[in-house]
């Protein structure tokens, strides 16, 4: 299955040749697209040097940071456009957080489903390197998702996820309004509220060993409001 994997970046100068170069060491038949908002760390130039090496590897330049929803967005626009020959999409962070491992799991499981999720809270899944906080931070916030939006997907924060074309090619992208790591939660939402086949399979997320998280509190309160919005939409 011809895939793309759309990353994308914020300085993340320090992760992203080696992550490239594991992804392609898988051998698989998946091209990348690096969508970068600006990086001040010089991101975008690393990428662009990959790039200009590696016919896989392409680069989409964005004017700044807009948000992690408005990058992934464009990186889903970029492909569906001028990739016709892609079949799937997968999204992944750059920090190692997701690790290149799983892309063939993922690729084995569209097979028989329209979208496949990392998942860290489905049996054989879980977190590595996370404290207590976060760990109650992340599980309860998922908890309450799914009990305000009645959402089934047991892990409705995750990033790490791969989607059949014609899944994306039937969505409004002018009807995904959150721009941070919330527009996850609203993608599965009108994903579920599609009738798409999903599967969670189960990973384990580490906590990036290089570079600095991009999560605050902005992040988690947009993502409890969003809940409520979500659940006057359910059909």
């Amino acid at each position: 299955m011809k895939m793309t994997v759309i990353i994308p970046t914020y300085n993340e100068g320090e992760n992203l040749r080696l992550l490239t170069e594991s992804i392609l060491q898988l051998g698989l038949d998946f091209r990348i697209l690096i969508v970068d908002d600006n990086s001040p760390d010089g991101t975008g130039r690393i990428a662009d040097d990959m790039a200009a090496a590696i016919p896989a590897i392409g680069v989409l330049h964005r004017p700044g940071r807009e948000g992690y929803g408005r990058a992934l967005t464009a990186g889903f626009r970029h492909v569906l456009a001028h990739e016709p020959e892609v079949e799937a999409l997968l999204s992944m962070d750059a920090d190692f957080s997701h690790q290149p491992r799983y892309l063939p799991v993922f690729a084995q499981a569209l097979i028989d489903h329209d979208v496949v999720i990392g998942s860290r809270y489905v049996r054989g899944g879980g977190v590595a390197n996370w404290g207590l906080h976060r760990r109650l931070l992340s599980r309860g916030g998922n908890l309450y998702t799914r009990c305000i939006t009645g959402l089934a997907i047991r892990d409705c924060t995750s990033g790490f996820a791969a989607y059949r074309r014609r899944v994306l090619e039937s969505l409004k992208f002018e009807d995904l309004g959150a721009q941070g790591y919330s527009f996850l939660i609203e993608l599965k939402f009108l994903i579920a509220q599609s009738g798409a086949s999903v599967k969670e399979i189960p990973i384990t997320f580490i906590e990036r060993q290089r570079g600095t998280s991009k999560m605050h509190l902005g992040i988690a309160a947009e993502a409890l409001l969003l809940a409520w919005k979500l659940r006057a939409k359910r059909r």
